[in-house]
C-alpha cells in the first residue's frame, strides 16, 4: 500500500497487467521493453515521478551493487546471503546509503541479466536486458520491482532508515513503525489513483487466533487475517461480520537440506515426499477448503502449465522401501518449525511427523522463535517449512527465483543441481516456448523426484475476518487492497 510499480495486476479480477505508474508499455525487441510514464504521479515527499528516478531504482546504488547481469551462454553464480545472522556489514557504497551485501544478492535473483534502464526523456524508458527475456514485463510487475524517489533515497541516513520509512508513491505514506509491533499508514492524497478513502491504517500484530477473532468480534479491529477455517463459524454466527477469502497464488512445501547426512540420499527425501498424506491435511486441518496443486506450478502459466504433472502420491509402502534401500539406520533428522508463522503451521508439522515415524524414520521436532534460527548453519540443518509464491504468470517467477542458482535454497547452502542450474539459465533467457516448455518439465522432474529440493504440501489459503457493512475485495495475491477502487466504507 505504499509502494507503486511501473505495471500493476487486476488484483481482484483475473491478474492482467494494468497501468501503475506507466500508462503504456511496448516491446522493442526480445531484449528491450519501453514504457510511457504517466505525468500525475507524486512521491510521498511531493516530487514528481520521472524517468531519472526509475532508472535511478534498477541502478547500482540502490539495486544491484556491484554485480553483473548474466549474459548469453552464462550460467548464473550463486550469490550466497546468510539470513542466520543480521544484515552484514555493507559492501557497496556510493553517494546515498551503503547496500547490505544481501540487497543486490536478491536484486539478481529478481533481475538476473537487466543491464541498463535508460532514460530516453522525462515520461519514457527502456529496461535492456543483457539476453532474451519473454518475461521481463512480469518482472516489471512483480514485487520488488516498485519506484522509489531518487532524492529521498540519497538523503537517508543509512539501509536501515530507509527500509523502514520508503518514500515511493503508493495510496499511503510509512507514518510510524515499530517492528514485530505494529505499523500506521497515513493517507497519501496526491496519489495518481485517487485519494485513499481513511485517513489511517493501522496494522497490529496480533499473534494469537483467539485475540484476532476476539478484536474483530469485539470492535476493537475491522480487519483480522490468517484465520483457520474452524473459526469461520464463530465470526459468522455474529450478523454484523463475515469471513472472506480463499486459495492464493502461494503454496505451501517442506524443504530439504540435503547437505545434512541422512538427507545426503535423494532416496530418503523421495520418501518423505511419498510418506506425506496430503490429503488428511487438506481435509482435517483445511475443512476441503484447498487442494493439492500440481508440484510447484500454477494453472495461470497457461502454455508452461504442465497438466499431467503429480506431486509424489501418498504411498507408505514406497516410502518404508526407499528407506531401507537407502541404508538409513535410524539416526536423527531435524525439523525446524516456527510456531504458526503459517496458518495451521504447527498442527501440519506435527501431521507430517507422525507420517514419517510411521514409515521409520527419527524425525527430532524443533520449535523456532524466528528465521534466523531456523536457518542457523552452526549446527546440521534437516528439514524446514516455506512457502513459494508466483509473482507472474511463467515459471521463472517460482521455481527458478526460489530454487534456481541465486533462489534462496542455493543462496542459503541448501540444495544445489548442476543440470538443474542449467536448465534455469535456458528458462530464463530462451524465447522457443517448446523449449521452455520441456525445460520446466525436467526443473520439475529433478527437485520433485530425482534429488528433491522440496516437496509441495497443498496450495495456501488465506481467510479474512471483516466487518461485513465495509466493502472490500480480497486478492489472490496477498495483497491487503485499501485504495479507493476497493474499499467502500459504510454510509453515516
Amino acid at each position: 500500500m505504499f509502494y507503486s510499480a511501473l505495471i500493476d495486476l487486476k488484483r481482484q479480477g483475473d491478474l492482467a497487467p494494468v497501468p501503475g505508474l506507466a500508462t503504456a508499455w511496448k516491446r522493442i525487441d526480445e531484449r528491450t521493453v519501453e514504457l510511457k510514464l504517466r505525468k500525475d504521479a507524486r512521491f510521498h515527499n511531493g516530487d514528481e515521478v520521472t524517468a531519472d528516478d526509475v532508472a535511478f531504482t534498477f541502478g547500482p546504488e540502490y539495486m544491484f551493487g556491484g554485480t553483473q547481469p548474466l549474459r548469453a551462454g552464462g550460467i548464473a553464480t550463486t550469490i550466497k546471503t546468510d539470513n542466520s545472522k543480521p544484515p552484514s556489514v555493507s559492501v557497496y557504497k556510493s553517494s546515498g546509503p551503503a547496500l547490505p551485501p544481501e540487497v543486490p544478492a536478491i536484486a539478481r535473483r529478481l533481475w538476473p541479466s537487466l543491464e541498463q534502464v535508460k532514460v530516453i526523456d522525462k515520461y519514457t524508458v527502456r529496461f535492456i536486458n543483457a539476453v532474451p527475456d519473454v518475461t521481463m514485463e512480469g518482472r516489471i510487475a512483480r514485487s520488488g520491482s516498485e519506484i522509489i524517489s531518487k532524492r529521498a533515497f540519497l538523503a537517508s541516513k543509512d539501509w536501515a532508515s530507509w527500509a523502514r520509512s520508503p518514500v515511493s508513491a503508493g495510496p499511503y505514506k510509512v507514518k510510524e513503525f515499530k517492528p514485530d509491533n505494529f505499523l500506521v499508514l497515513a493517507a497519501h492524497d496526491a496519489y495518481f489513483g485517487g485519494k485513499p478513502p481513511v485517513r489511517e491504517i493501522r496494522y497490529q500484530v496480533v499473534p494469537e487466533v483467539s485475540g484476532r477473532v476476539n478484536g474483530l468480534l469485539s470492535g476493537e479491529y475491522d480487519f483480522v487475517t490468517d484465520i483457520p477455517p474452524d473459526q469461520i463459524k464463530t465470526i459468522e454466527a455474529n450478523p454484523k461480520y463475515e469471513a472472506v477469502g480463499g486459495p492464493l497464488l502461494n503454496h505451501r512445501l517442506v524443504v530439504f537440506d540435503k547437505n545434512h547426512p541422512q538427507l545426503a540420499n535423494p532416496k530418503i527425501r523421495l520418501a518423505m515426499a511419498h510418506a506425506i498424506d496430503r490429503d488428511a491435511i487438506v481435509q482435517s486441518l483445511w475443512a476441503n477448503r484447498t487442494s493439492v496443486p500440481a508440484g510447484l506450478q500454477w494453472e495461470f502459466y497457461a502454455g508452461m502449465f504442465q497438466k499431467d504433472w503429480t506431486v509424489p502420491k501418498y504411498d507408505p509402502q514406497l516410502a518404508a522401501r526407499l528407506i531401507r534401500e537407502s541404508g538409513y539406520k535410524g539416526e536423527s533428522i531435524p525439523y525446524r518449525v516456527l510456531n504458526n508463522y503459517y496458518t495451521n503451521q504447527v498442527q501440519t508439522a506435527q501431521v507430517m511427523a507422525e507420517n514419517w515415524r510411521a514409515v521409520g524414520l527419527n524425525i527430532d521436532m524443533q520449535m523456532k522463535e524466528n528465521w534466523q534460527q531456523i536457518f542457523d548453519n552452526t549446527k546440521p540443518r534437516g528439514i524446514r517449512d516455506w512457502s513459494n509464491s508466483a509473482p507472474f504468470n511463467d515459471p521463472v517467477s517460482s521455481i527458478v527465483n526460489q530454487h534456481g542458482p541465486n533462489g534462496q535454497q542455493q543462496q542459503m547452502g541448501e540444495w544445489s543441481n548442476v543440470e538443474f542450474n542449467t536448465l534455469s539459465s535456458l528458462l530464463e533467457t530462451s524465447t522457443d516456448m517448446s523449449n521452455r516448455q520441456r525445460a520446466f518439465r525436467r526443473m520439475l522432474e529433478i527437485a520433485e523426484r530425482e534429488d528433491p529440493a522440496y516437496t509441495v504440501l497443498h496450495r495456501n489459503v488465506v481467510f479474512y475476518g471483516k466487518r461485513k457493512d465495509i466493502g472490500w475485495k480480497w486478492s489472490p495475491t496477498f495483497t491487503m487492497d485499501f485504495t479507493a477502487a476497493n474499499l467502500q466504507l459504510p454510509k453515516k
